[in-house]
């Protein structure tokens, strides 16, 4: 397997395009392949196909290592294909497979027509533990002709990204994570790594298998660190002299525990830490056994949800006025899903209370959920309103540290903002 330096990527949503647009800024040739003509025509321009800070000024630096088109051909000529297309949850808690398989097939054919030996195939779309072994490769196999190892490669290379700093976490990651069908199309992988990453992470390979638990375990502790801090929260919020940041600060300087995901505050959500917790539980169930840590990371998060959700009924009535601020499921992204923002802004409004919405970021031309509710524009002039009975900060972002109220307004701040 050569040496890489040509690069396709499949799917230029948050995380393709920045692992585009990266890509082309360490040097590699890189073409980009989406079935949305307006995403391909906005990476020719030198325009960013989606919202995520830096990723404009990043295309737009690279623009002579980067383009971007709809024919699936154009990738036959690069060294290694990126997929990352979406893998929604399936209601037992798999992942499905059907747009990977559906992305792969074409480029398949493509290199069987061409007689292209030695192409890498690398999935960075999270998948269901035995997915790529028992699925996706045989399909690879079945529209080559060929075996997976002397005719063609494939890696299970998932990113360990946060949105709103993807670029960064892209380029100096904690570690790369490998799953290679074979020795050399790892080894490979390796090597493109080693020039890609600004800094000197570990990488570690392993079979495809190990891989693919490695990515949804590693997400499964921190949503187990998380809700045991909300576990502890709930406790301590019975308790009148009980402060949990103090209580939090203290656990957190064990060198064995540390800081890091160990701060008060609300449910975890976003489109990975909820998914991938519960395909660990259902991986489990696969082999015959229970993941009764997962279950019960699951289970404390939406009694976080549902705790929030009492206790905010419990201030107001039907005829009060709630301000929620914060949709988003953490700052700096637009990503609303499963967050405590919207969360309890639905369950609120569907119960017959008035609300009032408002997010730095999402909004409702990139969070359809956000078209129901009435948005707050103007937060300048929340001091002299009088109409809010009670605002709840359901996302840290920090700029609503520095929001002043009117008198009549109570303040629910579970984030330490």
């Amino acid at each position: 397997m050569k040496p890489i330096q040509n690069v396709s990527v499949f799917g230029l949503g948050k995380l393709g395009s920045c692992i585009a647009a990266t890509f082309a800024s360490r040097g590699f040739n890189v073409v980009g392949i989406d079935i949305d003509a307006e995403k391909v025509n906005h990476v020719n321009a030198g325009l960013p196909p989606v919202e995520e800070p830096l990723l404009a000024e990043t295309i737009a630096s690279s623009r002579s290592h980067l383009r971007a088109t709809m024919d699936v051909r154009e990738a036959v000529a690069t060294d290694v294909s990126f997929f990352i297309p979406p893998s929604p949850s399936l209601p037992d808690g798999s992942f499905s497979n059907e747009f990977l398989l559906k992305a792969m097939q074409p480029l398949a054919k493509a290199v069987r027509e061409a007689g292209k030996k030695g192409h890498l195939f690398v999935s960075s779309s999270t998948t269901t533990p035995n997915a790529c072994d028992s699925v996706l490769i045989p399909m690879l196999e079945k529209e080559t002709g060929w075996k997976c190892g002397p005719d063609f490669g494939f890696c299970y290379n998932p990113e360990f990204i946060a949105l709103g700093n993807v670029i960064n976490g892209l380029l100096e990651p904690d570690m790369v994570l490998i799953g290679e069908s074979h020795a050399e199309c790892g080894a490979a992988l390796e090597a493109a790594y080693k020039k890609y990453n600004r800094n000197k992470p570990q990488i570690a390979r392993m079979s495809i298998i190990s891989a693919e638990l490695t990515k949804i375990s590693l997400n499964s502790y921190i949503t187990m660190k998380i809700s045991f801090t909300n576990q502890l929260r709930l406790i301590a919020e019975q308790l009148p002299k009980a402060n949990i940041h103090h209580i939090l600060e203290a656990i957190g300087s064990d060198s064995r525990i540390g800081q890091k995901y160990l701060r008060s505050g609300l449910s975890y959500g976003g489109p990975c830490f909820p998914r991938d917790n519960r395909l660990v539980a259902y991986a489990a169930r696969q082999v015959g056994l229970e993941a009764p840590l997962a279950e019960a990371s699951d289970r404390v998060n939406e009694q976080t949800k549902a705790s929030l959700l009492a206790r905010v009924q419990s201030q107001v009535s039907k005829t009060d006025t709630v301000l929620v601020l914060g949709l988003s499921y953490k700052p700096d992204t637009y990503i609303t899903e499963e967050s405590a923002g919207l969360y309890l802004a639905q369950h609120l409004k569907r119960q017959g209370y008035q609300v009032i919405v408002h997010d730095y970021a999402a909004a409702p031309t990139n969070s359809p959920s956000l078209h129901e509710f009435e948005l707050l524009t103007d937060l300048t002039s929340l001091g002299k309103r009088d109409d809010i009975k009670l605002a709840v900060i359901c996302c840290p972002w920090p700029q609503y540290s520095s929001l002043r109220f009117g008198p009549r307004t109570t303040v629910l701040a579970p984030w330490k903002v």
